[in-house]
């Protein structure tokens, strides 16, 4: 490697030392090195004068969160990187002291952080040791976990993947459709692009198709870092499979990625997809090509030993000791590589009967009817299982053809030679694909709020169907509807202000809608709702607008439609 490419390190990145290339694609334009480093100057310049001491970002742009995040460190202030900017997240965030920078709910953010700069900030080197970030992350289980990482380990596991891609990549560009807001993000689409001298693009590229539009558009070398879900949406005949042919890499992780998978975009001629395996613990641990070897290959210094059936992890990306206990299941091979078969933690007990929930999940992936299934608790008293599944063409014909009950009857006959009837799923959510957060990976507070929803107060989910900026949920109008009672009596049907309550809450479930409601547009009841009647509620959403658009209809008619604006406070 030439001296003009030798890697920056992340302490000096925002020193100016070295003008080079351009740093990012940030609304249309290139932004220099010299430019990413002024605006860190000035941005720190505004932080110097404030005696907060810990902050919060939220950023759905990856610049200004890197100029965010450098400005921070050099100014020795704590930064909480959260995992979403959705309210409650918002206020555990501010009950851990911190103040909310960048695209938070409006009522959270004060107007002095967005001030400008009287005197900007002379930057020295940072300490390793002494800047940290914290991530702030869902965990499997919905409960908040704090995870702090100082700029230490950040650079060592930056100058490992630079050993260990970075000459294959060299000047490549940086695109993404994974967030930056977690660790696998943040490393491989910010701090590692800046440390080796490679343009990243600041915007979450919403599909494959976009991202590789804008790949061809730019005449550069790229590369895609992207999760397992998103390549998996990859379609045989829709793809642009000869755009793909033109990046250099496509990186994968927040699961494991589908072999069958890696191997399509390897036939249609595309990059084999780097599998990376690893959490916000530990970082990175270990490697591998779907597409030829379904084994992981460590990082070099990683290392896995064996404690019983548990396996305990020492990596140059942690603390010395202790060593760290994993939570998978690994059977280890003569030749450093290994094999993972599922998760240690996902032992439950249901009324003192243990289960698995692993187990659950693997045998209702043995039905045909079945593509992926994802089970989990519920409930605040009487903990019960739940059971999100995403049906195969075939078993999407049952239910519509047979209905829900008998395609829940028929699985639930499946599970019954395995599991007690005490552990069954008790409640089930079918979809056409699992519901994931910005980070790729399963999206825990959106489930927890569909399994919270009262079926005496909202309708029975047949179905529900998920796609960039829009959702469609099968819905039946059950009797029971508290609703129907008195309204009116002999001939119920369903009052339109519920249809409203009803869009608002689906809305706010599934969109980051931020900012209070303001009032209701070409509004529309075209068609009375009954007891037991089936409808699709369609929803979209238009962030720059602050639109809401509903649309309650049958398989021959709208019943209801209209759009619902916000741009107040909450």
């Amino acid at each position: 490697m030439s001296n003009e490419l030798k890697p920056t390190p992340l302490a000096e990145c925002a020193l100016g030392l070295s003008p080079r290339a351009p740093v990012v694609f940030y609304q249309g334009q290139q932004i220099s090195h010299i430019g990413f480093c002024q605006d860190v100057a000035d941005r720190a310049g505004v932080f110097a004068r404030q005696a907060q001491t810990d902050y919060a970002l939220y950023y759905e742009e990856a610049y200004p969160f890197a100029v965010t995040l450098f400005a921070l460190w050099h100014t020795g202030k704590a930064v909480w990187v959260a995992a979403n900017n959705r309210p409650a997240t918002a206020e555990t965030l501010m009950r851990q002291g911190c103040a909310l920078l960048g695209d938070w709910p409006s009522c959270h953010l004060k107007p002095l952080f967005e001030s400008e700069a009287e005197v900007s900030q002379v930057l020295v080197p940072l300490d390793l040791r002494q800047s940290r970030l914290t991530f702030f992350t869902s965990g499997s289980t919905g409960h908040p976990q704090a995870i702090q990482k100082e700029l230490w380990q950040l650079q060592t596991e930056v100058d490992t993947l630079e050993r260990q891609w970075g000459e294959g990549l060299a000047q490549s560009q940086v695109l993404a459709t994974v967030s930056h807001q977690h660790i696998y993000g943040l490393l491989f689409r910010v701090l590692w692009p800046l440390a080796g001298g490679r343009c990243f693009h600041s915007q979450t590229y919403l599909s494959p198709e976009s991202l590789l539009k804008s790949a061809v558009r730019s005449l550069c070398p790229s590369y895609w870092v992207a999760s397992p879900a998103q390549l998996k949406r990859l379609d045989e005949d829709l793809t642009p499979w000869s755009e793909m042919r033109l990046l250099k890499a496509i990186f994968s992780s927040g699961g494991m990625l589908d072999a069958d998978v890696a191997r399509q975009i390897a036939a249609h001629g595309g990059p084999k997809p780097i599998d990376i395996y690893g959490s916000s613990e530990t970082g990175g641990i270990a490697w591998r090509e779907p597409a030829t070897e379904g084994r992981w290959l460590p990082f070099p210094g990683v290392g896995i030993t064996a404690i019983g059936e548990r396996h305990l992890l020492q990596s140059p990306y942690l603390p010395p000791s202790p060593p760290y206990l994993l939570q998978d299941r690994i059977e280890l091979h003569q030749d450093g590589r290994f094999c993972l078969l599922g998760r240690n933690d996902r032992i439950v007990k249901i009324e003192e009967k243990r289960l698995s929930l692993t187990e659950m999940e693997q045998a209702l992936q043995q039905s045909d009817w079945v593509d992926q299934a994802h089970c989990r608790l519920f409930g605040d008293g009487r903990v019960r299982v739940a059971a999100l599944i995403v049906l195969t063409a075939k078993g999407l014909g049952h239910l519509r053809q047979e209905g829900r009950g008998a395609v829940i009857g028929q699985l639930k006959m499946r599970l019954s030679d395995t599991f007690e009837n005490l552990v069954l799923p008790k409640k089930w959510l079918f979809m056409d694909s699992l519901p994931l957060s910005a980070q790729g990976k399963i999206d825990h507070e959106m489930i927890v709020g569909l399994l919270a929803l009262d079926r005496r107060i909202f309708p029975e989910l047949q179905l529900l169907s998920q796609q960039d900026g829009a959702v469609e949920l099968s819905l039946r109008m059950q009797a029971g509807l508290l609703y129907f009672a008195g309204h009116f009596p002999g001939q119920p049907i369903l009052p339109g202000v519920t249809q409203l309550v009803w869009a608002e809450k689906y809305g706010k479930l599934f969109f980051p809608i931020a900012k209070g409601f303001l009032s209701m547009e070409v509004v529309k009841f075209k068609k009375i709702i009954r007891p037991n009647d089936e409808l699709i509620l369609h929803l979209s959403w238009n962030a720059d607008s602050g639109k809401l658009y509903f649309d309650f209809s049958s398989r021959i008619e709208s019943h209801s439609s209209g759009r619902l604006l916000y741009g107040a406070s909450l």
